[in-house]
């Protein structure tokens, strides 16, 4: 008789926290797709505020140049703005075109808006969070806690006076 409530209770809980869990991941998964879309969000506004740290650092640096030797502003800026060619004769200064300048902004671009290459939503959530499967989801788990409460209840101990009064009556 031992045994058999062990027993029970061991399917007591086991139907139960299954179907506990079923519940809670169909109610909650809309919250859980939310917090790993922040979660991505954060990571990319992360990314983006350390490339613009590193610019300001840049900048920094080139504006201390710039303020130390004022001839480096016309070295410059003078070939760009006039549109003349370099002057340093031992230098090879390419030449890129519309199309390759347009594919390297394009990928820059991309790359910037934090587009990683790997998800970070799980794979079982992205499926548990489908309207169809959220429905099945919640309607499994309150079978299964409703089973467990049915079929795996404790049963009450019933004495002998009982046990007679029932039989008599």
């Amino acid at each position: 008789m031992q045994g058999r409530k062990i027993i029970q209770a061991v399917f007591f809980f086991l139907f139960f926290s299954i179907g506990a869990a079923a519940l809670s991941s169909s109610v909650l998964s809309d919250d859980l797709v939310q917090y790993y879309q922040n979660k991505q969000l954060l990571k990319a506004a992360q990314e983006s505020l350390e490339r613009l740290k590193s610019l300001n650092s840049d900048y920094d640096i080139l504006l201390e140049r710039l303020k130390e030797d004022p001839n480096l502003v016309v070295d410059r800026l003078a070939p760009v703005t006039l549109g003349t060619g370099p002057e340093d004769a031992n230098t090879v200064y390419p030449r890129a075109r519309s199309r390759q300048l347009s594919a390297a902004r394009k990928a820059l671009i991309e790359k910037s808006n934090g587009r990683s290459a790997e998800p970070m939503m799980p794979e079982w959530l992205r499926r548990c969070s489908e309207p169809r499967n959220k429905f099945l989801l919640f309607i499994s788990g309150v079978v299964l806690v409703l089973t467990s409460f049915v079929c795996f209840r404790p049963t009450k101990q019933t004495s002998e006076k009982e046990m007679r009064e029932r039989f008599i009556s």
